[in-house]
């Protein structure tokens, strides 16, 4: 089974389920995909920040946990589509490493994203973004951990005892639209700047995409 996290943000609803529905379409093999939502998780409670920009900016460390520390997750954030079968990248994992995720290394093109966010550079920016947990050796993602560390030693993975802890994915895994220019081969894209459930990014690339997984998803012919 791949055991699947998604960030749930009340603001974006719809961006959860297409992703759902896109990884569901193109599985080979059986997918567990479970919303983060913070409602569902009371040992969670760090407060909102004033620039956190989504409601699973920190909650997403709690997935190794939530794993009960075993085997494999992934998460990833809600603003995403998949191209291609998501199997693919569950045979990346790689025992010797503690996390696995694609290495971004790129200025922001725009110091403003959705929600009028900040759009801040920061060394390993959107790695975080979409992770594979080899959840055994994440035991210091307690909640009481994740609840008190700073933004910047979670997301930039000081919780792990070396930096080659940290294994690499091809970007194609997490294809940062608006940021990178448009990939025919891209697995799965990221609209990282806004989704194009927002009407500032309804033209993004792959936005022709989203919109046809919507309307074949949320079409339903009553009786």
């Amino acid at each position: 089974m791949i055991n699947v996290f998604i960030g749930y943000d009340e603001g974006e609803k719809i961006a959860y389920h297409i992703l759902s529905e896109s990884i569901r379409r193109n599985t080979s093999e059986p997918v567990s995909i479970t919303p983060l939502c913070l409602s569902n998780i009371p040992e969670f409670n760090r407060e909102k920040q004033p620039n956190q920009s989504t409601d699973f900016a920190f909650s997403r460390f709690m997935v190794p946990y939530l794993s009960n520390f075993k085997g494999w997750s992934i998460f990833m954030d809600c603003d995403m589509m998949f191209r291609a079968d998501i199997a693919e990248l569950w045979g990346l994992r790689t025992f010797k490493y503690s996390v696995m995720c694609c290495q971004h290394d790129y200025q922001p093109k725009q110091s403003v994203k959705f929600r009028g966010a900040k759009n801040e550079p920061f060394p390993k920016k959107n790695w975080s973004s979409m992770m594979m947990f080899h959840n055994t050796q994440c035991t210091k993602l307690t909640p009481d951990y994740v609840n008190t560390a700073t933004g910047l030693e979670l997301h930039q993975f000081k919780w792990l005892e070396r930096e080659h802890m940290i294994g690499n994915i091809p970007l194609e895994w997490n294809w940062l639209v608006g940021e990178y220019d448009y990939n025919e081969e891209a697995k799965n894209v990221h609209w990282t700047l806004g989704g194009p459930y927002f009407k500032d990014y309804a033209r993004s690339d792959y936005a022709d995409e989203w919109f046809d997984l919507y309307y074949k998803t949320t079409k339903i012919d009553l009786i």
